[in-house]
């Protein structure tokens, strides 16, 4: 009763109040009120007390605005601290805090038009004296508008620390993350603009990266490594400015430093949203000047030079694209922090396979180039188990020397397919450590747990910070706190990257394992072509129904040698290793020893000599007919062959023993 009856003296007492100009004592008065009506409840006769209050307060609020502005825009501490008592009392600091920061915004704003007004002045100059325009880049000018911003914002929290000894730590963030928010479309047009000048193409348009990957831009102008270097550059001057802040703004709650670095970041997120496409665009534009298809077609006779220089672009182009994947991961770091980690390998995959597909298509080349027909083919032992029904891949004719020189050039193609497997699996095991790398710095900060804490803002104070504390806000962390989805994606990938069967490139992989067997086909192809030449008609050769001639003694078996197809296949297969050995060592380097080497030189050659003993058996299961003569000489040329392969430590096929025995009794 007490209240009701006070707050009925006051509702017709605060108009008095009011017109004496004591604005304390008002806003006293209106607070009492409040009280009062918080007591009484909601009683109906009250109602209209409630809205005169209301009005009362935005009178009074209208009426401190003025003195406010005067106060804060001449720094008179003792009238700013009054000025914020009346407004606190009535529950109205928030019409302080957007007055301060409206005011304290228009200086950071002159600043960020300071490089507009430099520009147009720079052009008036040209045009009233002639010569060419010398512009102000934007990159040479932001590091600066980044030191008068900190000075500025230096000076206000030294003034607020007293003038707000309780507000201080929001108050001064506010107005960064308010201008911050203000000039983001236009930092935004200045970063894109600023990545175009890196690359004469873009300059001459005045266009940046976001044009060349929304299409906007002619097919000829691709997007180059430099485009992603100065946006990194520019990057990397607001990493510092936002470390400054960090530090400058250390008192403030965690949450307040959070939300102010990600305002700082902010002209970023449009690009870093785009990052994949980027990378890809990047990375192709990179690939398509590796040339691996540049060797001078050559005539007959010459294949051997040409096969040569192909197999040689191709593996020196195995480090050069090794070398722009590694750059890609460190721009990923740079211009993220890793939080596009995700795109990153999906990006790497789909570059790589682009570039394993033309590896496949000049290997596909090759086979022309080494003299083979396009046949299709299959696993080298099922090939050479029956007689070809069509015409197997073969050498053309060509001179011995030409022969053994595309021979060499066909092996050589092995060292590629080793380098790419061997180079490619180092790059991986790398990436997986980067991955496992980013997904440390994310448990370590506690990332996953305090994510939707941070983005409602109900960060603490500093005591129980999130975030494993505040050396845990780099760029990935400020970034991923309001993207739930893109966190979760992400932190999907690094999660899998545990697994020890992780594969961080996985079609890449699979092409590559791909490769290396129409590598190990095209040189089988090479390698037996020859002893295919040679064996071809073996089964039609009239000696094997020959006859004695009449009244001629017959000829002792001793007197039989062995035929030039079958001499010339087996020299072949005896020169084969003086071939191989070399490769091998080169393959297997030299920390393998040479046993490694062996084995490798080993295994083709018995892949070689095996093909040529099913050829071999297969030509001769097509022999129907054969004399006694006939026998006397395919004893000759089989106990030839075994021989040879018995010098290879091969051993003698059941069949060609068993048909040996056969024809020789």
């Amino acid at each position: 009763l007490q209240d009701a009856a006070g707050l009925a003296q006051l509702s017709q007492s605060v108009e008095d109040v009011f017109s004496s100009g004591d604005l304390p004592k008002a806003a006293e008065t209106l607070a009492t009120m409040r009280h009062c009506l918080s007591a009484v409840g909601e009683v109906a006769e009250f109602a209209n007390v409630r809205k005169q209050l209301e009005v009362l307060e935005e009178r009074l609020d209208e009426m401190v605005q003025p003195r406010l502005l005067d106060a804060l825009s001449n720094r008179k501490i003792d009238a700013v601290q009054d000025l914020r008592g009346i407004l606190t009392r009535i529950g109205r600091f928030k019409s302080l805090e957007v007055q301060y920061t409206k005011i304290h915004m228009k200086p950071l704003k002159k600043l960020w038009e300071d490089f507009d007004l430099k520009q147009r002045a720079n052009r008036a100059e040209v045009e009233k004296r002639g010569g060419e325009i010398t512009s102000v880049s934007f990159s040479s000018w932001l590091p600066s508008f980044y030191d008068e911003t900190l000075l500025y914002l230096e000076q206000e929290w030294k003034w607020c620390l007293t003038a707000f000894p309780e507000e201080y730590r929001s108050l001064v963030p506010k107005v960064l993350v308010e201008t911050m928010s203000e000039l983001n479309s236009s930092f935004v047009s200045r970063v894109n603009v600023a990545t175009g000048d890196a690359v004469p193409e873009t300059r001459s348009v005045a266009k940046g990266v976001l044009d060349v990957i929304s299409g906007d831009l002619p097919k000829s102008i691709k997007l180059q490594n430099k485009h992603l270097a100065a946006l990194i550059e520019l990057h990397n001057m607001t990493g510092t400015f936002a470390r400054n802040i960090q530090h400058l703004f250390s008192e403030s709650d965690l949450g307040v430093v959070l939300s102010t670095l990600k305002a700082i970041y902010s002209p970023y997120e449009t690009f870093k949203m785009r990052y994949g496409q980027m990378e890809r665009a990047v990375l192709s534009a990179a690939m398509a000047g590796i040339d691996i298809r540049g060797a001078i077609s050559r005539g007959l006779g010459a294949q051997g030079i040409e096969l040569s220089e192909t197999v040689r672009r191709m593996e020196e182009s195995i480090p050069q694209m090794i070398v722009l994947l590694e750059a890609a991961v460190e721009r990923c770091i740079s211009l993220t922090g890793g939080s596009e980690a995700d795109e990153l390998v999906l990006a790497l995959d789909d570059v790589m396979l682009q570039y394993i597909s033309n590896l496949q298509e000049t290997l596909k080349s090759l086979r022309t180039v080494c003299g083979l027909d396009n046949t299709t083919h299959t696993d080298a032992s099922k090939k050479d188990a029956g007689l070809e029904k069509k015409e197997a891949p073969r050498l053309v004719d060509v001179s011995e020397e030409e022969e053994w020189s595309i021979v060499q050039g066909a092996l050589q193609v092995l060292t590629v397919a080793d380098c790419l497997t061997s180079r490619t699996s180092v790059f991986e095991a790398s990436l997986r450590a980067t991955l496992a790398r980013i997904g440390t710095n994310f448990s370590l900060s506690g990332f996953g747990s305090s994510m939707d804490k941070l983005s409602a803002g109900t960060a603490d104070d500093n005591s129980g910070a999130p975030l494993g504390g505040r050396a845990a806000l780099d760029i990935a962390t400020i970034r991923l706190t309001n993207l739930p989805d893109k966190s979760k994606k992400l932190l999907t990938v690094l999660e899998q990257s545990k697994d020890p069967r992780f594969h961080a490139l996985p079609v890449t992989s699979q092409r590559v394992a791909a490769f290396s067997d129409k590598v190990n086909e095209l040189v089988y192809d090479v390698l037996i072509s020859k002893v295919r030449q040679r064996l071809s008609e073996i089964a039609r050769l009239p000696i094997w129904s020959s006859v004695e001639e009449q009244g001629g003694l017959p000829l002792p078996s001793f007197s039989a040698y062995p035929q030039a197809y079958v001499t010339s296949v087996g020299e072949y297969l005896l020169t084969l290793p003086q071939q191989l050995e070399p490769l091998a060592e080169g393959i297997s380097g030299s920390e393998a020893g040479n046993d490694e080497a062996q084995f490798f030189a080993t295994e083709w050659i018995f892949k070689v000599a095996e093909g040529a003993t099913a050829l071999f058996m297969e030509q001769l299961r097509g022999i129907h007919y054969i004399t006694d003569r006939g026998a006397q000489q395919l004893a000759a040329d089989i106990e030839y062959l075994n021989n040879v392969l018995s010098a290879l430590s091969m051993p003698i096929p059941p069949f060609l023993s068993t048909f040996h025995a056969c024809i020789s009794t």
